[in-house]
């Protein structure tokens, strides 16, 4: 694995790499926004770890420009109760996050749980196309179609629509899909899942012209289903 990590402290980042190196990790530092949105989109790195504070343009717009042309899986670094920044950096696509100050235990299991998710399929049962309507999900080749026509999903986005389409008719528990979405347990504030549905919920809108719907069950969780 080849990571970018876009943080202006050198220091932090000469630490954080030599921990992430050590884990088996290889890992490239960028300490200035202009300079991390180009080599994020190189296509030289399987994954980004993005800090929201940085010279000249800032961690979202770094993640912005990023988002326009890639889905290569972003975790970004938020300051300690920093939730509109958490939130903000989720609603423009960061497939997760985590508080500064943390551990880089905690920041590797994130990592390796994203890329997890974005490369393996777990099991043969992954193989199984997933369909509502016209609407098709491959996991095998981390695919989805409308009607035969491909778009893209960020890696968190993807594991959503499966899981739900998995479901059916059954409600999924915002519980379920952090666990099985973020590969940690659901805290009582955090928003991510739900930041997360109201991203896919654009997108489904925008690409099937509104035939696909998340609905939400108010104080369970969420369903997939084709508009009545």
């Amino acid at each position: 694995m080849h990571v970018l990590l876009i943080d202006d402290d050198p220091k932090l980042s000469e630490m954080l790499k030599e921990y992430l190196e050590g884990e088996g990790v290889r890992t490239t530092a960028v300490f200035d926004g202009k300079n991390g949105a180009a080599a994020a989109l190189s296509g030289q790195y399987d994954a980004i770890i993005l800090d929201i504070m940085l010279p000249g343009i800032d961690g979202n717009e770094v993640l912005r420009q990023i988002r326009l042309k890639s889905a290569i899986p972003i975790i970004m670094l938020t300051a300690k109760g920093g939730d509109v920044d958490r939130v903000v950096g989720l609603e423009m696509g960061a497939d997760d996050y985590v508080a500064k100050p943390y551990f880089p235990r905690e920041l590797v299991a994130r990592l390796r749980a994203v890329m997890r998710r974005h490369r393996e399929p777990d099991s043969a049962a992954n193989d199984t196309v997933q369909k509502l309507g016209p609407l098709e999900l491959t996991p095998s080749k981390r695919e989805v179609l409308w009607d035969g026509k491909p778009f893209e999903l960020t890696t968190s986005e993807f594991d959503l629509l499966d899981c739900l389409l998995r479901s059916g008719e059954a409600v999924s528990s915002k519980e379920d899909l952090s666990q099985k979405v973020l590969g940690r347990p659901h805290e009582v504030y955090d928003r991510s899942i739900d930041v997360h549905v109201s991203n896919l919920r654009k997108k489904l809108a925008t690409r099937t012209s509104n035939a696909v719907e998340v609905e939400t069950i108010r104080g369970i969780g969420y369903r997939i289903r084709l508009a009545p």
